[in-house]
């Protein structure tokens, strides 16, 4: 694949402070000038740069701040023994933006066709379907949670761009989007049309008050996915001013990582993408610095996987059933010796076949609960109307 990329930047590998020996540069491999190109293998994170804005809403010069991002994140220390890094450097964009989705299409089929997992760093949100168009050229049904301010849904006739992306894969057939979730949009940025879509569509959507609320309950809303995107406009401008979209209200920056954290742990997730850093709006590096802070948690999740999928062997599970009132068959839920996280298993019909990985659902106990108290998660029941 190297003829896709640029090398990373001898300046940013030559910094003025050296690296120390704990860094996490000297636990990766990275493609440097006249250097081999890295070898992405099973379990391998792959960071990717994609400097490409010409889908930017408000927001231009996104493209310009992966370099930032990399100086803040290769200084950072090595904790994760088990897991293997390499950066690919920068993705050359394409003569037009099409190009670019495709080459990033390509890229991630075939990172996920050997299990290395992207973490692409952007350029703008709507190199989210460049990703998506992974997924879809190995025809995999996929879930896709998205951490924003906003749906990006679109109007039906919108080019493809930041704020369309997600109304674009929606209209797109053949389709292989099965669920999609959204943490943090704030109400005020969302129309009511929008919400009322969503409803309609059994999508999952959480208003940034709730997120703060208890944020442990975005854990499995983060375990269905097995894509994630990130636009830096859900994280308030105090805490994360490198950005156009930016406002007073959103997620901290120590709740990003904390997202980041779940993202990283579900055995599920493939593919992660950071979007719309803007390096002419932020302040002495401040966004940049917790932009690697929360791949940082990404990469820690990820050395901290459980791998305890419940797909088959379920000896180190144990077993609820609940009947609620007015439901045919009882809710059965698996909890995890290991881990402690609980999973729902849906109805399932073996003849439908691209839904084999749907039918056990992430949830909490909370759910159980309130299966216990007679009431039908809404998880569940939003999960069931799309396999139905």
């Amino acid at each position: 694949m190297e003829e896709y990329f640029s090398p990373v930047d001898s300046g940013i590998l030559n910094p003025a402070v050296p690296f120390a020996p704990d860094d996490l540069f000297y636990g990766m491999k990275v493609y440097e000038r006249n250097g081999k190109f890295p070898v992405a293998e099973k379990n391998t994170i792959v960071i990717i740069g994609v400097p490409d804005e010409r889908g930017a809403v408000n927001n231009k010069g996104c493209s310009d701040g992966i370099d930032d991002i990399r100086s803040k994140l290769y200084k950072l220390k090595q904790h994760q023994a088990n897991v293997h890094i390499v950066d690919f450097g920068n993705l050359i964009p394409g003569s037009d933006i099409e190009d670019t989705y495709a080459a990033l299409a390509t890229i991630t089929a075939e990172l996920f066709a050997v299990k290395s997992i992207p973490l692409v760093l952007g350029g703008s949100q709507d190199l989210t379907y460049g990703q998506y168009c992974g997924y879809k050229k190995l025809e995999q049904i996929i879930n896709i949670v998205s951490v924003d301010s906003r749906f990006d849904l679109g109007k039906p006739e919108d080019h493809l761009h930041a704020n369309s992306w997600l109304g674009k894969i929606i209209l797109e057939q053949p389709n292989y989007l099965f669920n999609f979730s959204n943490l943090a949009y704030q109400t005020y940025f969302v129309g009511q049309e929008s919400v009322e879509l969503m409803r309609k569509l059994f999508f999952d959507t959480y208003r940034v008050g709730q997120v703060k609320t208890d944020l442990t309950e975005t854990e499995p809303v983060l375990r269905t996915a097995d894509l994630i995107t990130f636009d830096l406009s859900a994280i308030r401008q105090c805490d994360a001013p490198g950005n156009g979209n930016a406002s007073p209200n959103g997620l901290s920056g120590e709740e990003a990582c904390q997202i980041m954290y779940y993202s990283g742990v579900s055995d599920r997730l493939s593919g992660m993408g950071i979007y719309d850093y803007n390096p002419a709006y932020d302040r002495q590096g401040q966004t940049a610095h917790l932009i690697a802070h929360m791949a940082w948690y990404f990469i820690e999740g990820i050395s901290s996987r459980k791998m305890d999928l419940p797909i088959n062997n379920l000896n180190n599970y144990i077993t609820y059933r609940v009947a609620v009132q007015n439901l045919e068959s009882e809710i059965v839920f698996l909890k995890s010796i290991k881990s402690d996280r609980w999973w729902m298993k849906l109805p399932f019909d073996p003849s439908r076949n691209k839904y084999t990985h749907q039918h056990l659902m992430p949830c909490s106990y909370k759910d159980y609960q309130q299966a216990c108290n007679n009431e039908v998660p809404d998880r569940w029941w939003n999960s069931l109307q799309k396999l139905a």
